[in-house]
Order: structure tokens, then sequence, then C-alpha cells
């Protein structure tokens, strides 16, 4: 699985005009390209979360009830994290002899009882925060990187990121690290799931100097460059050692591009409105190549609804393992599609926070809230959907639909610009059918405790395991827990 943080637009495969993903274009004329796949949250925690469980983050408790519909993730100041009554992918592979590597960024939770080694991994290069900073590690430690158990340095300390230029040698590290694993498990014959989720696409956008400089896109297309010929590398690598019939790899993103680092640290969300944060299409809408050579035909398109929740239940299927009956899963398992061109009726649901936002049954969706960010954010200049505003449909106040959602037909309107008028016959038989999917839903959703309520400074990375050897250990402030504030 590769995850990151980029736009359906960003890829040649799918209409970006400069062509500069030779590599994920070939693995989409190889392999499947989806053209429906969704996230299961408009930003990154939520939907790491959702991959690896399965579940909606309003049942796992990646959401927080602090305030209605609010996108909130894992800071350094978080106290939740990963609960252990989720049943996370790596885990349950355990039982069919998979040996679990993740790397880059896990973002479920920094304290020890959330490290992805207590939840199914047995491998770990990477850290558990985005590389914000740098930090003065006074006010605000610098984020720790990880090698299994112990942390082996610090974001701009030990690992660099030149805020000037955008040099970090961080994309090719964790290339090295996936050709090493995907080498070791092949020589001792021993399956694998490997989880690289890089995050070079993530502002402060970051490239190695030999792609510096070399897109038509600036930085952030530099950094797309990297991905995209790191991930050739990787196919070539699994090609070369023979092993490439017997792997299923899945290249798809964590949420819509980030457009309020737009146009210089955002990517492109196409057609599609809005972007990262919100629960229009630009924001929830991902990229998506599935590639499994001698059992994918080459060149296919699928137009079936997919979420990362997918990946779930299409990897325990891919293992012969059945997902866990004790639990609901969202996930279902892509392999009928894939492998058969099937079409599974299923629906997408569009979450922020607490609030089920929006639905999507077959080719309409309907919108029971619409909201993109306050006027009090948007007058100081944080705007998820810059230079689209779409009247009654990108709101800067809470705006409910729930007696008259907003109804578009997404083959006609991709981007959202059109909203069926309720009088019509259409819109009276597309949402009596949608109506029964989400009563049907609300009955299942049982609201999992939530993680992203509660913040405290004493639990940053001020001393993760480890930082006694390097000298790299600092005194925490007294503890202090406070509601977190999340203000979209």
């Amino acid at each position: 699985v590769l995850f990151l943080q980029m736009g359906w637009g960003d890829l040649g495969a799918f209409g970006e005009p400069s062509k500069e993903t030779p590599n994920l274009d070939q693995m989409a004329s190889e392999g499947m390209l989806f053209t429906d796949f969704y996230t299961a949250s408009p930003l990154c925690s939520p939907s790491r979360a959702a991959l690896l469980t399965g579940r909606l983050p309003v049942r796992n408790g990646f959401y927080t009830t602090n305030a209605h519909a609010r996108n909130a993730y894992t800071p350094q100041d978080i106290v939740g994290g990963i609960p252990d009554s989720e049943l996370l992918l790596p885990e349950l592979l355990k039982k069919a002899g998979y040996v679990n590597k993740i790397i880059g960024k896990w973002h479920l939770g920094h304290r020890p009882q959330f490290h992805p080694l207590k939840h199914g991994f047995d491998e770990w290069f990477g850290s558990p925060n985005c590389h914000f900073g740098p930090f003065d590690n006074r006010a605000l430690p610098n984020i720790p990187v990880y090698r299994d158990w112990e942390m082996i340095g610090r974001y701009y300390e030990d690992f660099k990121i030149d805020l000037k230029t955008g040099e970090a040698n961080l994309t090719q590290l964790y290339l090295q690290e996936a050709l090493d694993f995907i080498s070791k498990q092949q020589a001792s014959q021993q399956p694998f799931f490997l989880y690289w989720a890089i995050d070079a696409t993530h502002a402060p956008v970051y490239a190695s100097k030999h792609f510096l400089g070399t897109s038509q896109r600036g930085l952030y297309g530099d950094a797309v460059r990297e991905i995209d010929d790191s991930i050739g590398k990787i196919l070539k690598h699994l090609q070369k050692l023979g092993i490439s019939e017997n792997t299923f790899v899945f290249f798809t993103s964590d949420n819509g591009a980030a457009l309020i680092s737009a146009p210089k640290q955002g990517g492109s969300n196409g057609r599609f409105l809005c972007g990262k944060q919100t629960t229009f299409e630009g924001g929830m809408r991902e990229p998506a190549i599935a590639w499994w050579p001698g059992h994918i035909p080459a060149g296919g398109v699928s137009h079936q609804l997919g979420s990362v929740m997918d990946l779930f239940s299409t990897g325990l299927s891919l293992a012969g393992l059945q997902p866990p009956s004790d639990r609901q899963i969202d996930g279902i398992d892509l392999l009928p599609a894939i492998l058969q061109g099937k079409l599974i009726d299923r629906p997408i649901f569009y979450y922020r926070g607490n609030e089920m936002m929006a639905v999507r049954v077959g080719l309409y969706k309907a919108h029971y809230w619409t909201w993109s960010n306050s006027w009090e954010e948007y007058s100081k200049g944080i705007d998820f959907c810059p230079g689209q505003n779409v009247s009654g449909v990108t709101t800067h106040t809470q705006e409910e639909h729930t007696t008259l959602p907003l109804l578009f037909h997404l083959g006609r309107d991709p981007g959202e610009k059109y909203p069926l008028s309720f009088a019509s016959d259409e819109y009276q038989r597309a949402m009596e059918r949608i109506s029964v999917v989400v009563q049907q839903h609300k009955v299942t959703v049982v609201p999992g405790e939530p993680q992203l309520n509660v913040c405290d400074k004493a639990v940053m990375n001020w001393s993760p395991p480890g930082c006694e050897k390097l000298g790299k250990c600092l005194t925490p402030p007294k503890s202090d827990p406070k509601k977190c504030f999340w203000p979209h």
C-alpha cells in the first residue's frame, strides 16, 4: 500500500497535463485504474485509521465531539490514539504468517501504548507525526524518527529538511527501506505486508537534490516526481526478484490535495470541488491504481465505488482470511471488481468528525450538511476552495439540508456545481433510494470512544523511547489536559 497526500488530478493517468508521473502512469497501464475511489475522511489521521481497521473513523474513535462536524487529527499534544480494542490489518495478517512493516508516517497516536509495533507491525522506519517544524525543543519538541521501538533522531536536527530550498533526503531513505525489506522477505520466502506511507507532498513539501527544480509544477511537482520514480523502482524490484506475480500493490492517497497550501505547496484535484478538509469530491475522491501482473488484466478501468477501507477487507481476502465478525466492517473485498470486472453495489459515506455530511449511491451524491470553513477563518485567508465559490454549496456556516438534501449527479456534474431541482422527478426517485440507504446506515452507527477530544502539552514527543542513548530527552511541562480546539 502506498499512501500520501496527493490529489486526483496529480497523475498523468488521470489527466495531469505535464505528464510527470511516467511510472504511476505505467502502473495504471499494466494494472487497473479506479476512477471512483474514496478516502474515509478528508484528512490524514482518520483516513489512516480507517484503512488499517476497515472501519469508519466515527466507529474506530478517530473523531472529535468537541464541536459539530469538525475535522480532527493527531498533532503532538493529542492524548488519544488507536484503541487496543481495534483490530488492525497487520495484527490479522500475522495469523497467516505475514511479516508487516510500516515505512513513513504512522499518525495514529504517539504515546507508548499506540506504537505501531504494539498493533501488528513487526518493523517501523518513520515518524509518529508529520514533519512539522522546526521547533525550538522548549515550547514544542521536534518530531522523532523511529527505527522499530526506539527513536534514532529528530526531524530538522538529524533528518534535515531545508525549508528555504525544500531539499530533504527522506523519500530516498524511505525507498531504500522498502527495497531492503522486500529483498529480505523474498530471501526468507516470507509473505509480507508493506505499508509505505510517505509524506513528501504534505506541506512543508520536500524533495531530494536530484529532483529539485526538475518539474514544471514547482517544488510540489518535484516531490511528486521523486515519489513516482520511487514507485517505479519498487515495482521493478519486485519484477527483478521474480515475485511481482505474487505481490498485490495498491497506490492511493489519504485525502485530496491541500488547496490551502496551493499553488506552491499544493496539488490538483482535477475537476472536483474544493480540497482537503472538505467532504466535497476534491477532499475525498482519490487517485487509485491496483497492480498485480498475471492476475489483473492490463489497462483496466473500474468504475467500482471504492474506499480505502476496502484495502483492509481485500488484504485479508488475499491472505485467505475472513474479516472479524464481532464488529461492523465498512470495507468490502474488491477482488471480484478487480479480477472479474464485477460492480458491487455499495454506498460511500462522507463524514466530517461526528457528522455524516453526504452520501453517494450510484452516480448520485446527496449533501445532508455543507460547510467549507468558517467566515472567521476565511477572512484570515484560510480557504479550502480557492476560486471555487458555488453559491449555496460551498458554505461558510454549517448549513443543514437533512429535510431537503442537495443532490448532484456526479456523472454529468463531477464538479458539484449544479444541484438538481427539488421538484424534479429525478430528484424524487434518487432521494427515495438514498433515504433507505441512510436510514439503514444510521441504525448501525455505534460511535467509538472519541480519541481526538483531549490535548495536553505534557504528552508531546519530549522523551520518546531511545532518547537517553542519543542524549535527546527533553523535559516535559506539567500535565494540563484541555479540550482540543478544532477550528474546521
